[in-house]
């Protein structure tokens, strides 16, 4: 694929437009970026930006629920969405010959949906064996015990989906204001990657949005200074321990953002992680180890995660301590850190294969910092991050102990 031309505009008193022309593409791919996710539902029940999410595909005032999927897949295209601590995401992406297709569909489904009482009630019930289904699976179900280990009584700390009883608490009147309050924000970001300049996608876009728009009201912070690491544990009918482990970081503007991706490259990210190497190939004690590091605005995490006997749980313990200490204490060692660089570049690359990942980051470069960096400016920052760096990032976050979640099988 064709290296993409950035340029973005702000419509007057309204959200910001993004075009990733890529020359010669067959694809468009379209992205509505509303900065608004799990962490803005604090004075609401858990799962309502979930819930709205949800709600956008079951009608507009111009088309049903069969005719929106009809009509999108009539023109070969696919919608999207998924919601996540600080965002919430409606995406497409198709022919180029269908953007215009896909553009008014999107749009009349993120600004226009119809909320029907009837369908709120059939959501409630895929909502809730959505719910199940992550109770159900020990593996997904402790990505949100540890989330409530470490972000406590604040908003992150409760699951994106909500529970059953926060869900039932949700009615059309607190969907229909959650969309209003968040879908109509000035900071909303809308990209499109495709054989299209910025004055083209405006074109073709502007008559399909809101008149207009309103100041974006702000979540509330987390100050991880303020937060003690708590662990929790479940007992249940299950053959394997799941465990996961995780330590508060800074944010995703934070200098340092690219050193820790580095850092969990090298802890449990790749398949020549230390963890992966250490724990599965050397040593047999699980089948899946895994680190990720994940950055909102003013705070961030980065996650073990573990699936294995419980007979192994203490060596394993035993083994991320030392792998860790080693980091903190004496970095990486010679040959990890390059490699580790490589895997990042190729590994967003291959990405860039796709329109869909150039819309993407151009909404993110916009969202995060104003502007859309170029790759190869990525690219550069990844290669200056030294061993040093590298120490003293993995010095900071491994100072503190950890925060915990098990889920165990009974006694």
């Amino acid at each position: 694929m064709s290296a993409a031309i950035y340029d973005w505009r702000r419509i007057p008193g309204g959200p910001r437009v993004a075009a990733a022309n890529i020359a010669g593409a067959e694809c468009v791919a379209m992205s509505v970026h509303v900065p608004a996710g799990g962490r803005d539902d604090a004075d609401a029940p858990a799962g309502l930006a979930h819930f709205v999410e949800h709600m956008v595909f079951k009608g507009t005032a111009r088309r049903t629920a069969r005719e929106l999927s009809i009509e999108i897949e009539n023109s070969g295209c696919q919608v999207n969405a998924y919601t996540s601590e600080d965002q919430t995401v409606y995406e497409g992406r198709g022919e180029a010959g269908s953007f215009d297709v896909l553009a008014d569909v999107l749009c009349d489904m993120v600004w226009h949906a119809a909320f029907p009482e009837q369908e709120i009630v059939l959501e409630r019930e895929v909502i809730g064996e959505e719910i199940a289904m992550i109770h159900d699976t020990p593996s997904d179900c402790i990505g949100d015990m540890l989330c409530t280990a470490l972000w406590g009584a604040h908003p992150l700390g409760r699951p994106i989906s909500g529970t059953n009883a926060s869900i039932a608490a949700i009615d059309r009147a607190a969907l229909m204001s959650s969309r209003d309050r968040h879908h109509l924000r000035e900071d909303v970001v809308i990209s499109v990657a495709g054989p299209f300049d910025i004055d083209d996608v405006l074109g073709r876009i502007r008559g399909l949005l809101p008149e207009s728009w309103h100041v974006a009201p702000r979540a509330m912070p987390f100050d991880a200074a303020c937060a003690a690491p708590a662990s929790l544990v479940e007992s249940r009918d299950t053959g394997q321990l799941q465990l996961a482990l995780g330590w508060h970081t800074c944010g995703r503007m934070s200098a340092s953002r690219h050193t820790l991706r580095l850092l969990s490259l090298i802890l449990g990210d790749s398949a020549s992680s230390r963890l992966f190497l250490s724990l599965r190939e050397e040593r047999g004690l699980c089948y899946q180890i895994s680190s990720d590091v994940s950055l909102l605005e003013e705070t961030g995490a980065l996650e073990i995660h573990a699936g294995l006997d419980p007979e192994n749980r203490d060596e394993a313990i035993d083994l991320i301590r030392r792998e860790i200490r080693d980091l903190a204490n004496h970095g990486p060692r010679p040959g990890e850190l390059d490699r580790a660089k490589r895997l990042a570049i190729t590994h967003a690359k291959l990405a860039f294969e796709t329109t869909s990942a150039h819309a993407a980051w151009a909404a993110d470069g916009l969202l995060d910092f104003g502007r859309i960096p170029s790759p190869a400016e990525w690219r550069s920052e990844i290669n200056r991050v030294s061993d040093r760096d590298l120490r003293e990032i993995a010095a900071q976050v491994f100072s503190r102990d950890p925060s915990t979640a098990e889920i165990r099988p009974l006694p």
